[in-house]
């Protein structure tokens, strides 16, 4: 017997490209103070929005490109504490990736089709309904799935700092993701994520090969695999399937932020 045709494998079940779209990148802090003179005044970001809700507090950050970090703290711990637990097991550091779809039910069916495990969904909302992949299943990140009503804007808090005068805002360019396995990343992001292969290199010197996806808005990942035993890669991925490795930031100077410098995230800096 012939072999099913790829469309007709379950495993290559797929979100529509025009029903989906990278929304922003969320990274964890014990405060949101702690990363603004980075986030806000020295990489320009403009204030979207902000609030409590139960176990964080999260604010958003949008860049030149129109690409959003959103940058999460514990609030209301004692009626959920992941965020208290991720920061306690893990420390400050990237923490989920969001995806908008147009129909978190056609959505969830397709991720279960394709043999990933939708946890901790959320129906009931009308304005916001969510449901996540587990970082096992991902791999090594968390993917929210979210359908929302429409765009969330709050008042900046009074503190807030400002950029310097005459500083550019940044350009969040992409969000590279180290694999283990270059084929389960695509698995996910290329296959029932249905990214686009923008772009795709190697990198000898780092012993790694990289693949760039891109959705319908501005934002991009860059799976990055290791192709050597002494690939630093490797030794950042530590044996897990997966790991966030930095955000690369378009600026008016080239360098690299450490996770140390930078609450846990590591950025790369390109010179526009």
């Amino acid at each position: 017997m012939a072999a099913p045709a790829e469309s007709d494998d379950p495993r290559h079940s797929r979100i529509p490209a025009s029903d989906i779209d990278l929304d922003h990148v969320a990274v964890a802090v014990e405060h949101h103070t702690d990363v603004w003179p980075r986030y806000i005044a020295e990489l320009a970001g403009q204030w979207v929005s902000g609030g409590e809700a139960i176990g964080f507090a999260a604010a958003q950050i949008r860049y030149a490109n129109g690409m959003k970090l959103e940058v999460l703290e514990p609030a209301n711990v004692e009626h959920n504490d992941f965020l208290r637990r991720f920061l306690d097991r893990n420390g400050p550091g990237p923490h989920h990736l969001t995806y908008k779809v147009r129909d978190i039910y056609a959505g969830l069916a397709a991720a279960e089709a394709a043999g990933y495990r939708p946890v901790n969904a959320q129906l009931d909302n009308p304005d916001w309904k969510e449901a996540f992949l587990h970082p096992k299943d991902a791999p090594g990140v968390v993917v929210q799935l979210a359908q929302a009503s429409g765009d969330w804007q709050s008042p900046p808090p009074p503190a807030l700092p400002s950029p310097p005068a005459g500083r550019k805002p940044a350009a969040l360019l992409h969000v590279a993701h180290a694999v283990s396995s270059m084929d389960e990343g695509l698995r996910l992001f290329e296959g029932l994520l249905s990214g686009q292969r923008v772009d795709a290199g190697e990198d000898q010197s780092n012993q790694t090969r990289w693949v760039e996806l891109g959705w319908k808005g501005p934002g991009r990942v860059r799976l990055v695999e290791p192709t050597g035993p002494t690939s630093p890669v490797a030794a950042w991925l530590e044996g897990r399937p997966g790991r966030v490795l930095y955000l690369a930031f378009e600026t008016d100077s080239a360098g690299t932020v450490n996770p140390s410098e930078n609450k846990g995230t590591r950025l790369r800096l390109v010179s526009r």
